[in-house]
């Protein structure tokens, strides 16, 4: 489908993007997986040609740019060149600009341009073992101790939890209220801050995904993000985005999935014919052809909104509600057009669809979107 969409600068911003893509990352993709990790330098060579925080201010090192289509453009070819396993669009987009709703200017300049240049990695640590979505329901605490907070608990299931530099510490700070609750800034060598093990995963086998533990952690009064009881609001802020972000990835790995797909039936034969000169398989491609085009249309419209500042906490829901479940059936069905090529892990296709398979789940679960979506329905 033909997108006129984009500008020529940002055609531009693409082409050199694909570019540091197939020098630097696609070659290193298998060696990723197999090693569970993303080696750091990555970041710091992203951070040197300015794709990471790439909205923030230029007095901090950042390109000052706030058209969230680059980030659309970058996240669309990461799903053909890239590496899934890579995140530092949520080193960028998702825990990054935390760093400026605390309104505070000297911890914007302790960290913001630290992890423009990719030196400080960046990670946010809200989930618990017993404890998902509800993060009202967290154990992880903090205590005012007059010049410090003194910080206890874990977390789980952390992504760029090995990596990390820094981390985004959700925790409860009134044991009287669980809805009050502060956001801390735990940096890498603090006393009482450790790590587990690297967990191993369905997919995204590049991604560092990680156990933390706070023992006792003495968090000075400049390391706590704003209001140390508003740690929700400043959490619902980012929300929309977050989801968007998803649903821009989702799209972008569907079409993937479509295009080797596409390209796979062209060639394989059976019976003495392609698999793609049945009817069945035509007319199941010509089925993900026009779900992928609606949601596409659909999550361009929503990026321009979200650019425009109107997009809704209900609006985002059901961006990331229907491409995560539109994800799961292309991958199935592609899967299925590649037979027993597709269970193998040597083929793009297995992977995508392990993948896949956490969209559902991370960043709201469908089951959470849809009563997000019911409530603006009813209310």
């Amino acid at each position: 489908m033909e997108r006129n969409i984009f500008t020529d600068e940002q055609n531009m911003f693409r082409e050199a993007y694909r570019k540091f893509l197939i020098k630097e990352v696609e070659p290193c993709r298998e060696n990723w997986r197999e090693a569970g990790i993303v080696p750091r330098e990555m970041f710091t060579k992203m951070g040197e040609q300015g794709y990471l925080l790439t909205w923030a201010d230029e007095k901090y090192g950042g390109l000052g740019i706030q058209d969230f289509r680059y980030q659309q453009i970058m996240m669309e070819e990461d799903a053909v060149y890239g590496e899934a396993g890579f995140f530092h669009t949520l080193h960028s987009r998702l825990v990054g600009p935390y760093l400026i709703r605390g309104d505070d200017e000297e911890q914007r300049a302790r960290f913001i341009p630290k992890a423009v240049s990719g030196k400080c990695i960046l990670a946010v640590a809200m989930t618990e073992p017993d404890v998902g979505s509800d993060l009202a329901g967290m154990k992880t605490n903090a205590q005012d101790k007059g010049d410090h907070w003194l910080l206890n608990g874990s977390k789980t299931y952390i992504s760029n939890g090995i990596n990390a530099d820094l981390v985004v510490v959700a925790a409860k700070t009134n044991p009287d209220n669980p809805r009050q609750i502060g956001l801390f800034l735990i940096e890498r060598g603090m006393q009482g801050f450790e790590r587990g093990r690297n967990l191993k995963k369905m997919g995204l086998k590049a991604q560092d995904t990680a156990e933390l533990f706070f023992n006792d952690v003495k968090v000075p009064k400049e390391n706590v993000l704003g209001d140390a009881h508003k740690g929700f609001h400043y959490l619902m802020h980012g929300l929309a985005e977050e989801r968007l972000i998803g649903a821009v990835g989702y799209v972008a790995c569907s079409q993937r999935a479509f295009d080797i797909t596409r390209d796979f039936v062209q060639e394989r034969k059976a019976f003495g014919q392609r698999i793609a000169d049945f009817q069945n398989t035509r007319f199941k491609l010509a089925d993900l052809r026009t779900e992928i085009d609606l949601c596409q249309v659909f999550i361009d419209k929503c990026v321009e909104m979200h650019n425009e500042g109107q997009l809704s906490t209900e609006m985002a829901a059901k961006a990331k509600l229907y491409a995560s479940e539109m994800e799961g059936r292309v991958m199935d069905e592609c899967v299925q057009l590649h037979g027993g090529a597709g269970y193998m892990d040597e083929y793009e296709i297995c992977r995508l669809y392990t993948n896949a398979r956490i969209s559902r789940i991370y960043a709201g679960s469908s089951e959470i979107m849809r009563e997000i979506i019911a409530r603006s329905i009813f209310d």
